[in-house]
């Protein structure tokens, strides 16, 4: 039996239009997430960071530049996969993406890699609006890099899940809201798990947001509160359980056939 050919063009014309979707959305997509953070630079970096000692030899303001940069890419991430899912299903169109020509394998790429683009053109662009705030520097690029698009990855594959079984939008800004964003304040994002005292720091340590937030702090200053292994093989088994997932949901039809 022949093995069907990769539909390029199904591919990109799911992609083309969620992407056409967030220019027509600009100032939800990225004009509020950048004046949101450009506050949190002005609050936590210059108010609160002015009056704060160096944590691991980095300046305040600089150490909270990748922690903020994570949560506006999960937080994005989540929303931009879990909305572009949802929608079809909400109007019903999602039945005429299942029948067409495209497998879903095909589809996931499309719907995913649309919401992680967003979501890294987002990331660089904090991260520009944060240079003009903080001095800050990057010792590993690559890694930096390789760290953005592996986060926003695997949180627009949650997000393309959350997105599938969720049957109104209040559920799917149910996990973004009370489950995620928590998580990622209490995961580091503006302070090093080693300011805890015990039994907190190692409680803080089954917190997953820990080991992504870490990895990607790693790349910039080479400190991080875990061993930067460990985050990236946190980061991909992240992902690569959410593949599992979404290669369940479509071969038993979970919530997108009925």
């Amino acid at each position: 039996m022949s093995v069907p050919a990769f539909n390029r063009f199904g591919v990109w014309a799911i992609y083309r239009f969620e992407m056409a979707r967030a220019l027509r959305t600009l100032w939800q997509s990225v004009v509020t997430p950048v004046i949101t953070t450009s506050l949190y630079f002005v609050v936590f970096g210059g108010a609160i960071g002015s009056r704060m000692h160096d944590v691991g030899g980095v300046p305040y303001g600089a150490f909270i530049v990748p922690g903020l940069i994570m949560l506006s890419l999960f937080t994005q991430s989540l929303f931009n996969a879990s909305f572009g899912i949802f929608f079809p299903k909400f109007t019903g169109t999602i039945y005429e993406v299942l029948s067409a020509p495209v497998s879903p394998f095909e589809i996931v790429m499309g719907y995913v890699g649309a919401a992680a683009t967003k979501s890294v053109i987002l990331g660089l662009i904090i991260l520009a609006t944060a240079a003009l705030f903080v001095p800050m520097t990057i010792l590993h690029p690559l890694w930096m890099a390789a760290f953005l698009v592996l986060i926003a990855l695997a949180f627009s594959l949650f997000g393309f899940i959350i997105g599938i079984w969720g049957k109104n939008f209040e559920q799917i800004q149910f996990i973004p809201m009370l489950i995620v964003t928590p998580l990622t304040f209490l995961g580091g994002a503006f302070y090093s798990t080693d300011m805890l005292p015990q039994p907190w720091r190692t409680v803080t340590l089954f917190n997953p947001v820990v080991y992504l937030v870490s990895g990607f702090r790693w790349s910039f200053y080479g400190k991080g509160d875990v061993a930067v292994g460990v985050s990236l093989a946190a980061t991909v088994g992240f992902l690569a359980l959410c593949l599992v997932a979404i290669a369940w949901i479509f071969r038993t039809g979970y919530r997108l056939k009925t």
